[in-house]
């Protein structure tokens, strides 16, 4: 017992220091989007009319800062997003200069709380159902493998994954909004949800934007755990359980305990990736939420808009990958 505290006592300021470390590269990552925007070419202003007066043009970018040394721009870029907005939601510097969108001069993280419901609710729900899907196929495809099941769950899923997410929402759009009129092809993000009758519209609007996500997430996601299962399956404890005659239901759940470290790997690092094929779906669908606002300042040159979400991407990819180690670890504590 006093080897195992001594052992845990080495091993809390080791995960600390790599949580640290991987906290910190989030600095030279933001210093590396910030490069690669500004080294890439467009102009905020370039849309202005060229009648324009050269003076009214520079004091035009006088006010955005866009004359300023890309050294303090980055500075401020960095204050601005780890103290000035940190505390201006905290109520303790309501008057501090905020980062300000190039195209709507409106604080961009207001921006950002404004569509982040609507991306929420579509990739939230998409994401677990396609979870839930994705248990229910890797276990009847990993529960027999070379059975009829198997075949017919791989090859769904194989056909899932490989399909891209644009080409399966034109699908669906073809059959059941053109063909059917079952489902609007349309988002409607001015809907708000009061009684019975909203409600139902707005599941029939979120069906197929939730459709089109869940089934590539549970593609991927079966696949893994399908996997995970056939490398639990020559096991000792699952031919011992068998010899005892232990039921095939309550094996098959031993089997998905352990291969549960996997699956959640898979799951937390692919969250990332579901915001990345959420731009496509929402362009597709007309969602108004956060793929779109990052197509929009992309082609306004919004840089502050640009920049600020991409950074939040590398932010939660980092989180991401903590919360995997985690989970890992506590499922099979031999990890370390």
């Amino acid at each position: 017992m006093g080897q195992r505290a001594l052992e845990h006592r080495r091993l809390v300021p080791r995960r600390r220091l790599g949580v640290l470390r991987r906290l910190w590269v989030l600095l030279p990552i933001s210093l590396m989007i910030f490069l690669l925007l500004e080294a890439a070419p467009g102009d905020p202003l370039g849309q202005i009319p060229l009648t324009l007066p050269p003076e009214v043009a520079d004091a035009m970018r006088g006010a955005l800062g866009v004359g300023e040394p890309w050294p303090l721009r980055y500075a401020l870029w960095l204050k601005q997003f780890f103290w000035t907005e940190p505390l201006h939601w905290a109520g303790l510097a309501p008057d501090a200069p905020r980062i300000v969108s190039y195209q709507s001069r409106a604080p961009v993280f207001d921006v950002i709380a404004q569509r982040l419901p609507q991306t929420l609710w579509v990739l939230g729900l998409a994401y677990l159902l396609g979870i839930a899907l994705a248990v229910g196929i890797g276990m009847a495809a990993g529960w027999r493998p070379g059975g009829w099941l198997d075949r017919l769950c791989s090859a769904a899923a194989m056909l899932g994954w490989s399909l891209p997410t644009f080409l399966t929402g034109l699908v669906l759009i073809w059959a059941f909004a053109i063909r059917l009129g079952w489902l609007p092809s349309v988002y409607d993000t001015t809907l708000r949800v009061r009684d019975g009758s909203s409600l139902a519209q707005q599941m029939r609007q979120m069906a197929m934007p939730v459709a089109v996500l869940a089934l590539y997430n549970a593609a991927q996601l079966g696949l893994v755990l399908r996997a995970a299962l056939l490398e639990q399956r020559p096991q000792d404890y699952v031919r011992t359980a068998r010899a005892k005659g232990m039921s095939p239901r309550r094996v098959l759940w031993h089997m998905l305990r352990n291969a549960l470290a996997p699956l959640v790997t898979t799951i937390a690092l692919g969250l990332p990736g579901v915001f990345a094929g959420a731009i496509i779906t929402e362009q597709l669908f007309r969602i108004n939420g956060l793929g779109q606002l990052l197509i929009g300042a992309v082609q306004a040159n919004d840089l502050p808009m640009v920049m600020t979400l991409c950074f939040l991407s590398a932010v939660l990819i980092v989180l991401c990958n903590l919360v995997a180690d985690i989970a890992c670890r506590w499922l099979d504590p031999r990890l370390g």
